[in-house]
Formats: C-alpha cells, structure tokens, sequence
C-alpha cells in the first residue's frame, strides 16, 4: 500500500513540475516568408543549456514553434541556399553556415555575414533583452516581434530591407554558380580594419564611432545593430514575452510599436497573467505537495 501511495505522490510531483516548466518557458515561432527554403540555426549561449533542436529546414510559408527556458540565452539566424553532397552526406549553406556539417548546428553559429536575432531572457530586472544584429553582416530580411509581452521597451524591431543588391560593392556577397548577390559583409570582415572592428585603439565607444559602412546598415534598418557600439537605439526590452521570429516579413512592413499592432488590454492582461502565475503556481505546487506528503 506505502508503495502505491509513493507512487502516486511522484506521479503528482512530476506532473506538476511539469505544469511549472511550462509557466517558466517562452514560446519562440519561427517563421518563414521568403519566396526560398530557409535553414534557421540556433546557438545557446555559454553556460545555457542547447535547445531541444539547433537547426531545421523551413519551406516558403511554414512556421515552427520552440519551447526556450527563461534563463536562456543565445541567438537565432537563417541559412540559405544550402544543400546535402550525394557522396558524402556534408551540409552546408552558402550563408550563414554553422560549419557542422549537418542540418543541427550542434554548439556552432553562423559563419558571417549573417543576420541575427540575439536574446538574454530574464536578465537584469527580469526584463528579456532582444535585438537584431547587422554586426556579422546581413544575409536576409529578419523581424522579431514580441507577443503578450510588457514593461521595457517591448516593441518589434529588425530589418526588414532587402539589403543584398543595394550592398555596397566592396561588402557585396556573390553566389559563383549563377551571380546572384547572397549576402552583405561588414566592413570588420571585409577589410579586417581595428577602426570598422572597434578593436585595439579603437576598442571603447569614444574611439569606435560609426562608418559610412554601418551608416549603410543604420539608414536602411534603424532598429538593427549595426556596428559594435551601437547598443543605445538597437537594444529592446520585455518581460514574460512569447516571439516571433519572421524571415522575409515583406517590404511594406514596419516598424511600428507591438502594442500598436495588437489590442492594448489583451497585451496587458496577457502579461500581467503570465507574471502573477509563475509564483502562484508554485506556492499551489508546494502546498499540494505537502497535504500529499502528510497524507501518505
């Protein structure tokens, strides 16, 4: 009977961790608008655990979601033109590549240039701390948009500019097989220069100071980092936030504030709900737990 009456106190316990969990995560959906397939790749950052998956494939329109622990860290990008050798089953991606040889990225990022969408989730304050980095260099139109989510400065931000045929000519990635331009480098990794780098003499903000190759980027995605130390109109905010990461959003979105782009009070209530439930639910987890334990 003791053995019964054990087992069914671990059956509850993990049930209910397992409701905690949940209360403790954000939803990350990804989705892809471009006219071409998309590889998205996932990188943890130190000392964050991976991600239940860190690469797949997205055909045009399809979307996935992806459960992300709160304490996460780490960072998002889309692959393009990739393939799979016949020979030797090695995949790689023309931008973008993780260099692992398979569809996961499995611990590695994204070989510039590359457009990324970089988090810390419940950093200082218990705010999420989000931006869209043209540092590495752009490769495609990225949005993130932060869903249920309040305080701070939640808004979405990105780039949503087709950058690769405007790129200027000396940053401009070229596809050898058909011409086609793929991708935007950055002035530190085209010329490799301490000044476009803010490396050396030039590694403070009063000695790095903006390029006319990051006013490049800046001009077209003001939201978007685009140069080392351009953190104070790049960096957003938000707390007890789900998002939504679109490549390819379309050329005639903008910018425009999240809570402008959805019904003000189902934001607030939405948030407000999400952060007065985690510590209720674990009291309620604690208390159930203990009328189980004198019980038994």
């Amino acid at each position: 009977m003791a053995h019964i009456q054990l087992s069914i106190v671990i059956t509850i316990a993990i049930f209910l961790l397992q409701l905690l969990s949940g209360t403790l995560s954000s939803t990350f959906t990804i989705t892809n608008k471009c006219k071409y397939t998309v590889w998205p790749g996932a990188l943890s950052g130190a000392g964050t655990a991976p991600l239940s998956t860190t690469g797949f494939t997205l055909e045009p329109g399809q979307s996935t979601s992806i459960s992300v622990p709160t304490s996460w860290s780490g960072r998002f990008w889309g692959r393009t033109f990739c393939s799979q050798d016949a020979t030797t089953n090695k995949f790689t991606c023309v931008t973008g590549d993780c260099g692992s040889g398979t569809l996961d990225c499995s611990g590695s990022g994204a070989s510039p240039p590359a457009t990324l969408a970089e988090f810390t989730l419940n950093g200082a304050g218990g705010l999420d701390f989000y931006d869209v980095s043209l540092v590495d260099g752009y490769n495609l139109p990225m949005l993130v948009s932060p869903q249920g989510g309040t305080g701070g400065n939640c808004t979405l931000t990105g780039c949503v500019a087709d950058l690769n045929n405007a790129c200027p000519s000396d940053l401009k990635v070229t596809e050898s097989t058909n011409g086609e331009d793929v991708a935007c480098k950055s002035a530190c990794e085209a010329f490799g220069d301490p000044q476009y780098c803010c490396s050396g003499a030039y590694g403070t903000p009063d000695t790095c100071k903006p390029s006319s190759y990051s006013m490049f980027f800046k001009n077209a995605c003001p939201r978007a980092y685009s140069y080392a130390y351009d953190d104070g109109t790049s960096t957003f905010t938000c707390a007890s936030a789900d998002y939504t990461i679109t490549f390819c959003p379309g050329p005639t979105t903008s910018l425009k504030s999240a809570n402008n782009d959805q019904h003000p009070m189902a934001v607030n209530i939405s948030a407000g709900s999400r952060q007065r439930m985690r510590p209720a639910f674990i009291g309620f987890a604690v208390v159930v737990l203990a009328l189980i334990w004198q019980l038994w």
